[in-house]
């Protein structure tokens, strides 16, 4: 296989706060191919969402990274200086927010919000910026360019919003998107029209994408591989089809089992229990407590993400080769 476009190496973030220590992440290791679509997936508070700043070395304190590594092209992220990242984000990595509206600046218009990105990245004339911007939401559906521009955040819908977020993120035509819940808020038709969009735009400029998100169906229908993580570790890492139909770890199992589905006659199942408090995760697996096949192995032992056949990784006891 091809040397990884991102390899997240190891990775243990923690917040410490006047209630203790909180490990967000907890040794988080995972490569992303390029041109490949990527799915994070996993209940609030599995340390998906802070992986993904972690990439644009946007966690701030009282958050930190204490172990690992996140290289890019060969190259360590957490390496560079604060100036050299503002050189990568945007124009080599970029990341789509969740709620758009509290990413957008309220007092600014949508068009000089998007022309200031490219004008950072590129250095371009404001008539530039301006013609680049009307080209990319062009592209990606707006039917009247102009007049969105002049719009400011409030004047427009929450489909709207996120669509004004993805020109900002692909106006620069990074090599990298980072998808954080793109799809929160917004009614199904409008999800699948963003989703589509997105698809879309990783054709069309061989881009490499990872998709964070708690919807399955979601990342079904986008992405190539799936990585699978609970309270703050990595469960499983398969390729899309072989996940949904044979899930090797017993979470993966129960996430499946636990949405409703139209082509079967049972009842979801939902997991029975809570995700660990991460001030307080439990010694072994991190899954034992709302496992119905954990033993005395997996209460004390923590089990390590091993390979189990072509392109699967699977953290548990029962199957380790």
């Amino acid at each position: 296989m091809a040397d990884p476009l991102l390899s997240v190496e190891d990775l243990k973030i923690h917040f410490f706060t006047f209630r203790g220590v909180a490990k967000a992440v907890d040794g988080v290791s995972f490569d992303v191919q390029r041109g490949e679509a990527l799915g994070l997936v996993g209940e609030s508070g599995s340390g998906k969402s802070v992986s993904g700043m972690a990439v644009l070395k946007l966690v701030q304190p009282p958050g930190k990274v204490v172990n690992g590594d996140i290289r890019y092209n060969g190259k360590s992220l957490l390496a560079l200086s604060e100036k050299e990242m503002q050189e990568v984000r945007g124009s080599k990595i970029s990341m789509i927010f969740q709620n758009p509206r509290t990413c957008l600046n309220p007092v600014m218009s949508l068009g000089d919000q998007i022309d200031r990105v490219y004008q950072r990245h590129t250095g371009c004339r404001a008539s530039e910026a301006q013609k680049r911007r009307l080209e990319i939401l062009s592209r990606v559906g707006i039917g009247d360019p102009v007049r969105f521009s002049n719009n400011y955040p409030h004047q427009v819908s929450g489909g709207m919003c996120q669509r004004a977020m993805i020109v900002m993120a692909m106006v620069c035509e990074p090599e990298l998107m980072i998808a954080d819940e793109p799809t929160t808020g917004l009614d199904v038709t409008i999800q699948r029209q963003i989703m589509e969009l997105m698809a879309e735009m990783r054709k069309k400029m061989n881009q490499t994408q990872i998709l964070i998100t708690h919807d399955l169906g979601v990342v079904a229908e986008t992405c190539h591989r799936i990585v699978v993580m609970y309270a703050s570790r990595v469960m499983e890492i398969a390729p899309t089809r072989d996940l949904f139909k044979n899930p090797l770890h017993p979470y993966t199992s129960g996430l499946l089992n636990s949405i409703p589905r139209v082509d079967i006659a049972e009842q979801p199942v939902p997991l029975p229990g809570y995700v660990p408090n991460a001030f307080k995760r439990p010694t072994g697996c991190p899954f034992h407590p709302r496992c119905s096949k954990a033993d005395d192995r997996c209460l004390a032992e923590q089990p390590e993400l091993k390979t189990v056949s072509a392109g699967r990784m699977v953290a548990c006891h029962f199957l380790e080769t």
